[in-house]
């Protein structure tokens, strides 16, 4: 789903089915704050800035994203 008109695709985040997966634009006319386009398979998107995804970017490599996850998903509740 491209997120607008201006709106560059950067990565599929799954891309091995056809279900519809989370994608990464770039819109270069969005201002700074909202460059950055999240969409997901359910029609939603995030908008961001380049700076807000390099947090994401930085937390993820780091591992600190995968340990918070699996640490909630260790409490099962839900």
């Amino acid at each position: 789903m491209p997120a607008a008109e201006n709106s560059r695709h950067v990565l599929t985040f799954c891309g091995k089915c056809s279900c519809g997966c989370p994608e990464l634009f770039v819109d270069h006319a969005a201002p700074a704050e909202r460059r950055i386009v999240l969409t997901d398979d359910f029609g939603q998107r995030i908008q961001m800035s380049v700076e807000q995804l390099q947090v994401i970017v930085d937390e993820a490599r780091a591992g600190r994203i995968t340990e918070l996850v699996d640490a909630e998903l260790a409490l099962g509740v839900g």
